[in-house]
């Protein structure tokens, strides 16, 4: 992306202008649909076009939808396309983006669907059945009192660095890094724990341990986050790790019998805040 298309983008899609990879997303399909001066014609016959003697004599049902803060075209333009259409229907949405298909998209297809159905879907939660790795630094608050903020934050940036590359070396889906942590989702339990075993390995090298803890179970996926009672019991097993050790519930354990990772016992626990006891096994990785 060049410093014109940054500028583009800071009116066509504000609300992803900063963000590097959408951008990039955005400019690789820009060149895949038009060469530049195929483009460049399109958008001057785009403003050449005057479509307002016609309006009057449309009899189709017919949506007009913008969103009220976008600065490419002006909302007036779609209150005067309302008013000239019989019958049309006229939803302004909030929003600055003018592609359509950043920002606010549900709201967009929620009024498409309503309009073309003439109801619309209750928005069902996204559960799935998931192994949820939870990751923490031990020991992270002395560390970082030792070293200083600064180095801290370069040991930190390291560290991230680190987990990632495993992540996607196992499929892991990164949620969040909640301080000095990590949380992230498999689909499969068996990666999700050699998963957790490598990342020990991995950040050794940043004289770094870290606590593991794992639970499998039914997770609501809400925006870029993870809730759920299978997300807490994770986060509980993991503060019950201690450093250096991945810890899985008896679900975990129950769940890849066959796979080769062995297992021992740690006893049985009663998590907070999470109804009845838990038996919890320590992962052999060595």
């Amino acid at each position: 992306m060049g410093t014109t298309d940054a500028i583009s983008l800071q009116m066509w899609a504000p609300s992803v202008a900063g963000n590097k990879h959408v951008l990039e997303q955005i400019a690789a399909y820009f060149r895949a649909s038009a060469s530049p001066g195929a483009a460049s014609a399109i958008m001057r016959m785009n403003r050449d076009i005057d479509v307002r003697h016609i309006l009057p004599v449309t009899h189709v049902p017919t949506l007009v939808l913008h969103r009220t803060q976008e600065r490419v075209i002006d909302v007036r333009h779609a209150r005067y396309m309302a008013q000239q259409i019989p019958g049309a229907k006229l939803i302004e949405l909030s929003g600055e983006d003018h592609i359509a298909w950043v920002g606010n998209r549900d709201a967009i297809l929620d009024e498409v669907e309503e309009f073309v159905t003439g109801h619309r879907q209750a928005a069902q939660p996204d559960r799935v059945l998931a192994t949820v790795l939870f990751v923490d630094i031990a020991g992270s608050t002395e560390r970082a009192a030792a070293i200083g903020d600064a180095a801290w934050r370069v040991l930190l940036d390291a560290f991230y660095s680190k987990v990632r590359g495993v992540l996607g070396q196992y499929r892991g889906r990164e949620i969040n890094t909640a301080g000095d942590g990590f949380v992230a989702t498999f689909d499969g339990p068996a990666r999700a724990v050699r998963c957790a075993g490598t990342i020990g390995d991995a950040v050794r090298s940043l004289d770094l341990k870290v606590r593991c803890g794992l639970h499998t179970g039914e997770c609501e996926f809400v925006a870029n986050d993870i809730v759920g009672i299978a997300v807490h019991i994770g986060a509980r097993v993991a503060a019950l790790a201690s450093p250096g050790e991945v810890l899985v519930s008896q679900t975990v354990r129950d769940l890849v019998a066959g796979s080769g990772l062995t297992f021992e016992q740690r006893g049985t626990h009663v998590l907070k805040g999470v109804p009845d006891e838990w038996r919890l096994f320590r992962a052999v990785t060595g």
